[in-house]
């Protein structure tokens, strides 16, 4: 079940309130230096469940020591200058740079001067949704093997993501009634990071993989699909049904079918909408809401892909 979504805001001039602020959201055994007596904070929140993301800004020179935070915290710096050291790794980085603040449960130090960033909080379980193999060939704990700064590309990249995710979850109708869409946003946030920040996710096909990617697999995986479509399911949940692992699963809708398991799964979701849209009343239903209830959070490109299927937009077979 997805978490209601939290929009929270934090303005103060206290330093010991915005300590209190800043351990009780991130770290309780965040610790805070400044060279200032006063100093100005504002933070702007957006939780999910399993991801928040954040801007935040301030007006002093800060030394921030943390034990160890809860999931994956990338940061992207919009005008602030940020050093950071963990595991002994000293790193500097300066404005449009992302990078991940440590490795999870691994104690780091700030060095933050005036500015601004960003912060997206992935929890941990959603990158194992995206990369994790079967249970008899499970990989261990994902780790993340560079704490570097990413290049320019990989960066805007990450920025294009969170701006979309962010977009999403500003306007979709009673985002904390969509959990289609909140799972589908987190993933999506997972597997840009997985992309971007250099990790031994398991990722290479195996000899066992192309045996397993088999039509029955193929059966297993579609049956799960379709009585699942309404649960917020991911492509891992979808492997571990079908018995087999998650680039089995994914070779065998390659192999047999062109296509890939979240693609299928959002055609049996499409196919979902239209029958609400047949049946809603169009004086108490919206396109959007049918949208959004089957993990389409973009009005425009449901629109598009209804248009494509059925021939005619969704505003159409509502009203007809």
């Amino acid at each position: 079940m997805t978490s209601p979504v939290q929009v929270r805001g934090f303005d103060s001039r206290d330093p010991a309130a915005i300590h209190r602020f800043l351990a009780s959201t991130y770290a309780p055994d965040l610790r805070i230096g400044a060279g200032e007596n006063g100093y100005h904070l504002v933070h702007q929140r957006v939780d999910t469940g399993p991801f928040a993301l954040a801007t935040t800004r301030q007006t002093a020179h800060l030394d921030i020591q943390v034990g160890e935070m809860d999931g994956l915290v990338v940061c992207r710096t919009r005008t602030a200058l940020i050093s950071r050291a963990c595991e002994g790794s000293p790193h500097r980085f300066g404005p449009g740079e992302t990078f991940l603040v440590t490795r999870p449960g691994q104690p780091f130090h700030l060095r933050w001067e005036p500015g601004e960033v960003e912060l997206c909080v992935l929890d941990l379980g959603v990158l194992t949704q995206v990369a994790t193999a079967a249970t008899t060939r499970r990989p261990g704990q994902i780790r993340f093997t560079d704490l570097g700064g990413v290049d320019a590309p990989l960066a805007r990249q990450w920025h294009r993501t969170t701006s979309y995710v962010t977009d999403v979850v500003a306007s979709i109708p009673s985002a904390s009634a969509q959990p289609l869409v909140i799972g589908n946003a987190a993933r999506m946030l997972a597997a840009a990071a997985l992309a971007i920040f250099p990790n031994t996710a398991f990722t290479d096909e195996t000899a066992e993989d192309r045996r397993d990617a088999s039509t029955a697999t193929l059966r297993r995986a579609v049956a799960f699909m379709e009585e699942n479509a309404d649960r917020d399911i991911s492509a891992a949940d979808i492997a571990s049904a079908a018995a087999v692992s998650l680039r089995a699963v994914q070779l065998a809708f390659r192999r047999h079918l062109g296509t890939t398991p979240m693609s299928y799964l959002r055609r049996i979701r499409l196919d979902r909408a239209h029958h609400d849209l047949v049946r809603a009343d169009p004086r108490r239903e919206t396109v959007s809401a049918i949208a959004s209830r089957w993990g389409f959070a973009s009005h425009s490109r449901f629109t598009a892909r209804y248009h494509a299927s059925y021939g005619v937009p969704p505003r159409e077979t509502l009203n007809a």
